[in-house]
């Protein structure tokens, strides 16, 4: 059966206002007392360890608490301490208290509710409870208990026995409301109020949603007509109320425009892919061809010479062909190394030659690369250090990590200077290896040491000229160290220049 919103609204409203005052019934009624009760008790086990602190701060002066007490209560007596103590204290509990020193009989109050409550206490220490007495503390030197007294025929907290010092004895006496009578008047203007506020409530609110029902029916009505706009709106409900029409309405706009947009942002991700690969790859190429250019300018141009200097027969005698030969084979091979770290940056940098991730001993991969490099240290006259403290175990391509090795110590070996010193490091770090390759020179200006990774970039163009460099060898570090999402860098430092990279550690 189909039921209007506002009558759902209305039945939620009554269904919660009664919930609310079944629940506020049975609170009063069941635990109303028992708090009450609590409370009182508190109070009364409070009284008691103030009083007796008093009491045996006064028993280690040698004095007693009622001698102080009955001047409270004589005709020229002034208020001290212990008097003014009691009298904020029954002020403050609603509560008589009465103190007897059982070694004279003293009582104070003297008076009359004085000497009943203090005969009451010496009944109680004698085991005389009256018939309707209920214990609901019992101490060592205490008790309270719940009492009905004949006289006023209502109940009482009373809290008697012996303070620390075990000669003063005391009785509080603490009138308990009637807490049933109380419960009973609470629920019957609860049932009132609540009554009353459930009739109005319901008529406020049936009347109320009707505000809120016409909107919904509007834009509903509205949605249909405007099924082809952009509107982004979901109804996961299956009612048929007219939040369900609206649901399904907006339903219908969601579907058609999910299926719009995603068309058009999918055309529109593969035309910004093909703009933005179109001119990478044209960027890329005319880089590559300047550059190129550049680079075979100057060794096409000397075996062009040196080809037509034997050509025309320029040398004449057999050791200045050698040379001429010499020098047209040096600059071919300078091409031949060129055009081979081309390729490989290329297949590196279009992800062609992507990493073979195993693990290996870094130690022995660079001692063996130095192994095989001894002939050029012995030609540059460099001293190299390194000492490992033992194997260390990476994860990377063994191969391709080689080549950054060769590339940082060839690297080294071209701008040595000074002691012409090499040291190679390796230290593990927290789940890293960090390996370092340092050489005595010069610095490298601090403008220049971010385009190092550039390929053909240059910092000394005539002396990278002099041995054979390309700017290729670093850039071919970054793209290798690239490919294996780790990081790689220089910095200048007391004595010269550190390069370093970083490898996942297999340990």
């Amino acid at each position: 059966m189909r039921q209007s919103i506002r009558v759902r609204f209305t039945m939620i409203f009554v269904g919660l206002m009664a919930a609310v005052l079944i629940t506020l019934w049975a609170v009063n009624s069941f635990f109303l007392e028992g708090f009450y009760t609590k409370q009182k008790l508190k109070l009364l086990e409070d009284a008691y360890e103030q009083l007796n602190e008093f009491v045996i701060a006064k028993a280690e002066e040698g004095e007693n608490i009622t001698d102080d007490l009955q001047s409270l209560y004589s005709k020229d007596g002034e208020q001290n301490e212990a008097s003014r103590m009691l009298r904020l204290m029954s002020e403050k509990y609603n509560t008589t208290i009465v103190i007897v020193d059982s070694m004279n009989d003293n009582t104070v109050p003297p008076f009359r509710d004085g000497r009943f409550l203090a005969e009451r206490v010496h009944q109680y220490i004698l085991g005389k409870n009256a018939p309707q007495t209920e214990t609901l503390i019992s101490e060592d030197n205490y008790k309270i208990q719940k009492s009905y007294d004949m006289r006023s025929q209502g109940y009482y907290l009373e809290s008697w026995g012996f303070f620390d010092d075990n000669r003063t004895i005391f009785i509080m006496s603490m009138p308990l409301a009637s807490i049933h009578e109380s419960v009973a008047v609470s629920n019957k203007f609860m049932a009132y109020v609540g009554l009353a506020a459930l009739v109005f409530g319901s008529i406020l609110m049936y009347g109320t949603t009707k505000m809120v029902v016409s909107p919904i029916r509007s834009l509903a009505a509205l949605s249909a007509r405007m099924s082809e706009l952009d509107f982004e709106a979901r109804y996961t409900g299956n009612s048929e109320d007219e939040i369900g029409i609206l649901g399904h309405s907006m339903n219908t706009l969601s579907e058609k425009l999910k299926e719009t947009i995603g068309a058009l942002k999918t055309a529109n991700n593969e035309l910004q892919r093909d703009i933005e690969e179109k001119v990478r790859i044209d960027e890329t190429r005319k880089d590559f061809i300047a550059n190129v250019s550049h680079e075979l300018k100057t060794p096409i141009a000397l075996i062009q010479g040196y080809a037509e200097g034997l050509t025309e027969g320029m040398a004449e005698d057999p050791e200045s062909r050698d040379y001429y030969c010499d020098v047209i084979m040096d600059e071919a091979n300078k091409m031949n190394k060129m055009v081979k770290q081309l390729l490989n940056l290329t297949a590196l940098e279009f992800g062609n030659d992507m990493p073979v991730m195993e693990q290996f001993d870094l130690v022995t991969l660079i001692q063996g690369v130095l192994s095989s490099s001894g002939i050029l240290f012995q030609q540059k006259d460099a001293t190299v250090i390194f000492e490992p403290a033992g194997p260390v175990r990476v994860w990377a391509d063994e191969f391709k990590i080689e080549e950054v090795i060769i590339n940082y110590l060839n690297n080294a070996l071209n701008h040595l200077e000074g002691e012409k010193r090499i040291e190679i490091r390796v230290e593990q770090l927290e789940g890293e290896v960090r390996v370092t390759v340092f050489n005595t020179g010069q610095h490298i200006p601090e403008e220049d040491l971010d385009n190092l990774w550039t390929k053909f970039y240059k910092v000394d163009k005539a002396r990278t000229r002099e041995y054979g460099g390309s700017g290729i060898g670093l850039s071919i570090v970054k793209a290798i160290m690239d490919s294996h999402n780790k990081a790689c860098g220089v910095e200048n430092v007391d004595g010269g220049v550190r390069f370093w990279f970083t490898l996942d550690s297999g340990m």
